[in-house]
């Protein structure tokens, strides 16, 4: 099986509150050990990554009244 590619999505900005990157929700700590996760432990992190991004987004959407 082929490995999982990179959630990246060339954003690369860290929202100062939560420390998550806005393009793809994983913490620089988990963008720093990407390349060491198996397949498993990475599809698992996309998943969480993702959810968080969601959160977050839509706190910042309420928070600016775009919401």
């Amino acid at each position: 099986m082929p490995p999982i590619e990179s959630p990246c999505r060339k954003i690369c900005t860290l929202d100062p509150a939560s420390g998550l990157c806005l393009g793809c929700g994983r913490t620089l700590a988990e963008i720093e050990r990407w390349g060491g996760l198996t397949a498993s432990e990475r599809t698992g992190l996309m998943k969480e990554a993702a959810a968080r991004l969601t959160t977050l987004l839509s706190a910042r959407a309420r928070a600016t009244g775009a919401a």
